[in-house]
């Protein structure tokens, strides 16, 4: 019996020194197992006063010192010690330690350490390292889909200039992929997808010849020539010599140039980005405002178009400034920070939201009927699919063609040419001058024929025409149709009119 107590004995001492020796070559992970070949151990509430963890401390930071053990093992276990203790700042320092040296984000986030949870410090690095939400970050991935969705848009559309609408969209396109990109740094999802390293900043030098080239189509009708193939040598030069060799790194080498903040030629790019953005910002407000000068003609909403994008521009880039400016102090965060991108994603919603309330900018939409709905009284146009904004935008742009242009006088005109000027349909066109003018087509054309040729029998010119002079002036093609359209309209013949009213 006493033999069998002594071996009791010695098994429970033997099971108590094994585990004593387990306990110094074992050591818990970051997910609290434990981890095999570590020298330095750490147990999870193993200490009850604070010497014996500053004793556990400075065995950890001597070790560190003298480089007996692994130096992320070290910080894992520092940042752990820390937490115990309820030091915040100290375990944020050797957490972010870890992360930068293990490229590991998803530990700031490890259970162990619901002691600070609640401390601004460690808030301020779980909001730096770990995925997260807010309505900043979803603002902007709704403008980037809808920008996408607008480009897409703009190069459907019918009878528009199509290298116009091609420049637009790109330049539209662009802006949205910045955007999204954006909305990846404002999750911290770029460090889960670390390939995203600069993936937008290929089309850095591209925004300016953009812009510059769509207004000198739209105002100039500029045709391209192959040596403009030049505006593309700094996007080029940009992508072979300092893009690809950051392209061709593996996505762990990317991850701890984003996590060290050493991502290269971001100053470099920001400040010739400026540069380009100032110099084609210059030539675009150049062309606008010979356009204002030289008094072309055009339409009122085409003209506050062109005005509305050029305040943008010019706003954008004094936005962009104060951007370069925080890069280039190693700023990455706050109102001025943001405010370029939240100006770029107003840009793209401006221009979707023309393309759909003012279409005819970019030409006209096809007209979807819709089906009466059974309530609605039934009328002459109750099957259109006119709407009232683009009623009225159509209505301007007939008056600019009858005030300015003056397409009554072409003899030839039609109601399928006006349709075409409009850039709209036969039935549109017709359905404007009913409601708009309550006439007909060739009522209103006779009209405005009919005002003309007063105004020419009241002027000092007048005595050098006949009356068959003034009626194929203004766009009659004999002299009894002439007749009998003014007596129509002034209840005398155009010869009585000038014995009453001029001589």
């Amino acid at each position: 019996m006493a033999n069998s107590k002594k071996n009791i004995k010695i098994s429970l001492l033997g099971v108590f020194v094994l585990f004593s020796i387990s306990s110094t070559v074992y050591c818990f992970s970051s997910n609290g197992k434990i981890d095999k070949d570590n020298t330095l151990s750490y147990t999870q509430g193993g200490y009850d006063t604070k010497e014996q963890y500053q004793f556990v401390i400075d065995k950890y930071l001597n070790s560190l010192e003298e480089n007996q053990a692994d130096s992320l093992s070290v910080f894992q276990k520092l940042a752990f010690t820390y937490s115990e203790m309820r030091e915040p700042e100290l375990a944020v320092q050797y957490i972010d330690r870890y992360v930068k040296a293990s490229s590991d984000v998803s530990f700031a986030g490890h259970s162990f350490f619901h002691n600070i949870s609640d401390s601004e410090s460690y808030q301020l690095l779980t909001d730096r390292y770990l995925k997260k939400v807010d309505l900043w970050s979803i603002f902007c991935l709704y403008v980037g889909f809808i920008g996408f969705f607008v480009a897409i848009v703009l190069n459907l559309r019918k009878r528009s200039d199509k290298v116009a609408n091609l420049l637009m969209s790109l330049f539209v396109l662009l802006h949205s992929f910045f955007i999204l990109h954006i909305c990846a740094l404002l999750t911290n999802y770029q460090y889960y997808f670390s390939h995203s390293l600069y993936i937008s900043t290929s089309f850095s030098f591209l925004y300016g010849p953009l812009i510059y080239f769509y207004f000198k189509r739209v105002i100039n009708k500029y045709v391209f020539k192959t040596i403009d193939l030049l505006h593309l040598v700094p996007t080029v030069l940009l992508i072979v010599f300092l893009l690809l060799p950051v392209y061709f790194l593996s996505a762990e080498e990317k991850l701890k140039m984003m996590l060290n903040g050493t991502v290269p030629h971001g100053a470099l790019i920001t400040i010739v980005k400026l540069m380009s953005l100032m110099i084609y910002g210059g030539l675009v407000l150049k062309i606008y405002i010979k356009s204002i000068r030289d008094k072309r003609s055009v339409l009122r909403f085409e003209s506050v178009w062109q005005r509305n994008i050029v305040i943008f521009c010019s706003v954008y880039i004094v936005t962009y400034s104060i951007y370069a400016f925080l890069i280039i102090s190693k700023i990455y965060s706050g109102f001025l920070f943001n405010m370029q991108v939240g100006l770029m994603a107003l840009l793209v919603l401006y221009v979707s939201y023309t393309a759909f309330v003012q279409p005819s900018i970019f030409g006209s939409l096809k007209v979807i009927k819709t089906k009466p709905q059974n309530k609605l009284p039934v009328t002459k146009y109750v099957k259109s699919g006119l709407t009232e904004s683009l009623s009225a935008e159509l209505k301007e742009k007939l008056l600019y063609l009858l005030n300015e242009e003056k397409i009554y006088k072409q003899n030839n005109i039609t109601l399928q040419g006006l349709s075409e000027l409009m850039d709209t349909t036969r039935h549109n066109t017709s359905q404007i001058i009913n409601e708009h003018f309550n006439l007909n087509f060739f009522e209103l054309i006779n009209k405005y024929r009919i005002e003309e040729a007063k105004e020419l029998l009241q002027g000092e010119k007048h005595k050098k025409f006949n009356i068959i002079d003034i009626a194929y002036e203004v766009g009659f093609n004999n002299k009894v149709t002439f007749n009998k359209s003014f007596k129509k309209y002034n209840q005398i013949t155009p010869s009585e009119y000038l014995k009453t009213f001029v001589a």
